[in-house]
């Protein structure tokens, strides 16, 4: 048996029967013949709509099709353009939203990866229906995850939705998507590491626990997921089935935990804020896993800086008393942030979770007594910025700022940016409650001005 087989047994059932929403995932060689057949088991309604972009359609709409008017289901198609690309937004969702109001009966499907599966996601929670996913590419971890992460009055968030009933991946379609959307997946995962390290900050300080379910279902498999990148980026079936298999088992944990901590973290802020930028490189939008990729590889160095520190020798009187008040962050963001929308969301984001000074002593105590085990943690947990960067390219997936378009003066913008989006505690709001922060961001932007300009785009 195959170790990706092996891990669907071990991984992705137990998930599935551990579920509330989703009740069926298939992958395998094939499985979108059993479109039509796993539809009609879990709707009476024998009317569907077919909701894709024209890539996704041209990936997988036609046998989806056939499969599900093979099974009686009478079929509408809503085929949104490439160009533009459709975006990650609330707006875009609205004709989906109306394509389901003006059809009560019709079961959706969703054919596509990333952004399609958002929207088609957002508009059944709004209509209160449940959805079909079928995959097209290893490109993000939201397939099986609970959230829809949308940009809503240009501000993104993760809507809380459902996930789909059931997800169809077919490993020869997902084989078979554009190289660099296997390299967003790769990034997208990558991120986990990160993400995971800045959960045990969080940990560390009180701030929010480490989930014993979550956690592990992520972190002690990640390695493994990422551990042939070269395979990945010759197309190998083997990796790309791990990929994918991996990038669902990230969505359960979303769905278990009730949030996207599982699987987000400083890296997301960073890339989270170009999306919301609506960054570009080549004419070209910049995707999501890309930016996550290069999100990933900065919040590592960040992490290497902090492990080189001592944090047992904290002056908790002094950084207490020198620590900025609520209202010197709200006028930075009002400096940092042009649109204001997004800057008002962001003064609430931060709001959220402003530690005034007794939170902040408290914080600071734990810190200086819990940092050795910490570090240790942290050592054997993240990956290395290095050994990252060189995985990513290697992948074939974006490793630098300037890969996506990025020049120094923004990437130090975002980077003094990035930790006001989310209420969310990372490693910004760490590195800030320890008065590390501008030491830490002045070392990586400088790495980042020396790495070597090699990567994919």
């Amino acid at each position: 048996m195959p170790d990706w087989k092996a891990q669907i047994e071990a991984l992705i059932a137990p998930a599935v029967e551990a579920s509330a929403v989703t009740e069926t995932v298939l992958i395998d060689r094939g499985a979108i013949r059993e479109t039509g057949t796993i539809a009609a088991s879990l709707t009476p309604s024998r009317r569907a709509i077919l909701f894709a972009d024209t890539a996704g359609y041209s990936a997988a709409g036609a046998p989806t099709t056939e499969s599900l008017t093979a099974a009686g289901f009478q079929i509408e198609t809503l085929v949104l353009p490439n160009a533009p690309l459709p975006k990650a937004s609330v707006e875009e969702a609205q004709p989906f939203v109306e394509a389901l109001q003006n059809a009560p009966d019709a079961f959706p499907v969703s054919v596509g990866s990333g952004v399609i599966n958002d929207l088609v996601k957002y508009a059944a929670f709004q209509t209160e229906r449940r959805y079909l996913s079928v995959a097209t590419a290893a490109s993000m971890d939201g397939y099986t995850s609970a959230g829809a992460p949308l940009a809503q009055n240009g501000f993104k968030v993760t809507i809380a939705t459902r996930a789909p009933i059931a997800l169809i991946a077919d490993l020869d379609v997902i084989a078979n998507a554009p190289s660099e959307m296997t390299g967003w997946g790769y990034g997208d995962l990558a991120g986990k590491s990160p993400a995971g390290g800045d959960w045990i900050l969080a940990d560390l300080v009180a701030e929010e626990p480490i989930d014993t379910v979550a956690y592990p279902m992520v972190q002690e498999n990640l390695r493994g997921w990422l551990g042939a990148p070269d395979a990945l980026a010759a197309r190998d079936f083997d990796a790309t089935a791990r990929l994918f298999i991996g990038l669902t088992a990230v969505g359960f944990a979303m769905e278990f935990h009730g949030t996207s901590r599982p699987a987000s973290g400083a890296d997301h802020q960073i890339a989270h804020l170009w999306e919301m930028e609506g960054l570009e490189c080549e004419g070209q939008k910049v995707s999501h896993g890309a930016a996550v990729a290069v999100g990933c590889a900065l919040t590592l160095g960040l992490y290497d800086w902090l492990l080189k520190q001592d944090l047992t020798q904290l002056d908790a009187d002094a950084l207490i008393a020198n620590a900025p008040p609520l209202t010197a962050h709200h006028a930075r963001i009002d400096t940092l942030i042009p649109d204001p929308r997004i800057a008002e969301r962001a003064k609430a984001e931060t709001s959220a979770k402003w530690a005034g000074p007794e939170i902040h002593a408290a914080r600071l105590a734990r810190i200086r007594e819990g940092w050795p085990a910490t570090q240790t943690r942290l050592r054997t947990h993240i990956f290395r910025h290095a050994e990252m960067m060189d995985m990513l390219r290697r992948a074939g997936a974006p490793a630098t700022p300037k890969n996506i378009g990025v020049t120094k003066d923004h990437l130090a913008r975002t980077l003094r940016t990035a930790g006001y989006i989310r209420s969310r505690y990372t490693i910004f709001d760490f590195l800030q409650d320890t008065g590390k922060l501008d030491a830490a961001l002045a070392c990586v932007l400088a790495d980042s001005e020396t790495a070597p300009d090699k990567g994919a785009a």
